[in-house]
């Protein structure tokens, strides 16, 4: 190997590797609102609340390599029409990436780094929800990438669809 080539080939530029570079700089609660309307009656309602959880994910350049993804989780609980609790988390995580193809960036942004997060997220909205007297929530692991892949596909198909109403 010579000396202007990198690990497995790759040539180097200004002495720095060219392959990809991620990493995690930092992890954080943007946002994070708990809401128990009706304490302390609600502690004496019969039966199983309904659960309804949202997600959203959102992501920004904030310097050189240097990118914001915040995964924002909303869950309403509701037993009878009336509220039981509700909580809103916006939840921040900084990742340094170097060398990353500029395809490759939105994947990463919205399937790799919200998975990276996502275990973090979920146990300051389980500590939220039992510090507001409920039993801890504890949200199922999601499959961001597969998230990610069926937006696209509704977007490819949606755009089909107006392709195909136009031509009509």
């Amino acid at each position: 190997m010579s000396e202007e080539e990198g690990v497995a080939g790759a040539p180097l530029a200004n002495g720095e590797d060219s392959l990809p570079q991620v990493g995690i700089i930092s992890q954080y609660v943007k946002d994070l609102s708990f809401e128990n309307p009706n304490a302390p009656a609600v502690y004496q309602w019969q039966g199983q609340p309904q659960i309804d959880v949202q997600f959203n994910i959102g992501s920004n350049k904030v310097g050189d390599d240097v990118y914001e993804v915040v995964l924002k989780i909303d869950v309403r609980a509701t037993s009878a029409d009336k509220v039981a609790f509700q909580v809103e988390l916006a939840y921040g995580g900084l990742f340094g990436l170097r060398n990353v193809p500029e395809d490759q960036l939105q994947p990463f942004m919205l399937a790799e780094a919200p998975r990276i997060i996502f275990p973090f997220a979920r146990r300051v909205l389980a500590d939220a929800v039992r510090d507001g007297g409920f039993p801890p929530l504890m949200l199922e692991p999601i499959d961001f990438a597969a998230l990610y892949v069926g937006q696209l596909q509704q977007q490819e198909q949606a755009l089909q669809n107006a392709d195909v109403a136009g031509q009509a």
